[in-house]
């Protein structure tokens, strides 16, 4: 998901590719070892709340229960893992087994192995995010993308003694906020981390978008829909209003993802519209104030919560053994000590059939989690726009120029109208 600006991209690419060049074979994997066992590349992501130690004890545990698999650990470096990795293939350094990376375009081009139908039992959502009708990615993780993480102070100084459940109520708690001085918004999309400006947009399209029309990527890519039909542009135009109100800090826009999460934490802002996973950092790392969580409501009421599954291991199919890849891989996505610590470290409202968070779990994994429950039970999860990958997501290349035209409105350098425009010339080109 994380987007990297193109010099800064470039020099890091560079210098990993070169690194990585330099330790392993072509495919990915360094083969087969002395003792018989085979060495396979395993590209991981590091943030605040998967540091190395969380890494290291994962891949322990996965390759004690599947003896036979050394792993070698990369580190993608940036949060940008989807382009890093397309640089990856380019290059025939593809790794042969990744995780939180999109299948789109690699398994288009045959470079990613599918997964065999009785290895998809395990999870609640088998079919999540198909490609041609075959799944590249394990759906072990929902993550509700985004909701609004607030400063139950800050509402209290504005006068404000409940979540908003309604658009409108949103948009008056926004001005009573920002007439006490407050920041309603708190928003980044700084350096790397361009993707971070896009959660407003995320759960407008879910309101006035899918909430209407749950198909309408899927539409898009068939082309009966397009950026400019009023439906998407409301969206946009939402988006737009709250900037041009004042309701979205201009300034945060040059805030990386880690500095937009800071900026929440010390109060330079009221609501902080972001995925499922900062809760574990509001539990774990608890700020100076109470934190409430909210779905972002629509014109009706805030009954649609856009969600994403997915976001498990992907196997190269080029890897030195692709079935003891995928044993591998579906040991570590099993293995309930991992999944646990994903719920403690990252938030995961975890998709495996029979699974269990941890009963220690904070307030606020807990409220997040009812919420999507509560969704789910109404019937009124969506895709998160943008984050669905395969037959239903957007064209690969898309994301960026997304990103990028997001800022620029948030800005008040360009129009909804304008971008939406934009994005069909732009998906026309990347279509082919």
């Amino acid at each position: 998901m994380p987007r990297t600006t193109s010099a800064r991209r470039t020099v890091v690419l560079s210098a990993a590719l070169a690194l990585l060049t330099a330790g392993c074979t072509a495919g990915g994997g360094a083969g087969q070892a002395s003792d018989g066992s085979k060495t396979m590349t395993f590209l991981t992501f590091e943030t605040p709340n998967l540091d190395a130690a969380y890494w290291d004890a994962a891949i322990a545990r996965a390759s004690k229960a599947v003896p036979g698999v050394k792993i070698k650990k990369l580190v993608a470096p940036s949060a940008d893992r989807n382009t890093y990795v397309k640089q990856l293939a380019a290059s025939g350094q593809l790794p042969d087994i990744m995780i939180s990376v999109s299948p789109d375009g690699l398994a288009q081009s045959g470079k990613l192995a599918a997964w065999p139908a009785a290895t998809l039992d395990d999870y609640v959502s088998p079919q999540s995010n198909p490609i041609g009708g075959k799944i590249y990615q394990l759906p072990y993780n929902t993550q509700p993308t985004p909701l609004v993480y607030y400063n139950k102070t800050l509402f209290r100084a504005a006068g404000i003694t409940a979540a908003p459940t309604t658009y409108k109520d949103f948009l008056a708690d926004c001005a009573a906020l920002k007439k006490k001085g407050v920041n309603p918004l708190v928003v980044g999309g700084g350096g790397k981390d361009t993707w971070a400006d896009g959660f407003p947009l995320i759960a407008a399209v879910g309101t006035d978008v899918y909430a209407k029309d749950p198909h309408w990527l899927a539409e898009r890519r068939a082309g009966k829909r397009k950026f400019t039909d009023a439906t998407f542009t409301s969206a946009l135009n939402k988006v737009e209003k709250l900037a041009g109100s004042g309701y979205i800090d201009r300034s945060g826009l040059s805030r990386d993802y880690a500095s937009t999460e800071q900026a929440f934490r010390d109060g330079k802002g009221a609501m902080y519209p972001m995925g499922s996973w900062f809760a574990a950092s509001a539990d774990s790392k608890k700020p100076p104030f109470d934190v409430g969580v909210f779905a972002w409501p629509g014109d009706n009421g805030a009954d649609t919560v856009p969600a994403y599954t997915g976001g498990g291991i992907s196997v190269s199919s080029s890897a030195p053994d692709v079935k003891l890849a995928q044993k591998w891989s579906a040991a570590f996505m099993l293995d309930k000590q991992n999944l646990d610590a994903s719920v403690r470290s990252d938030g995961s409202l975890i998709a495996v059939k029979g699974y269990t968070p941890p009963t220690t779990m904070g307030p606020v994994y807990k409220a997040t989690v009812k919420i999507y429950q509560d969704a789910a039970r109404r019937g009124s999860v969506v895709n998160a726009f943008s984050v669905e990958t395969g037959d239903t997501g957007l064209v690969p290349g898309l994301s960026d120029k997304l990103w990028a035209g997001t800022a620029e409105l948030i800005a008040g350098r360009t129009s909804a109208g304008a971008l939406a425009r934009r994005l069909d010339g732009e998906w026309a080109k990347d279509a082919g």
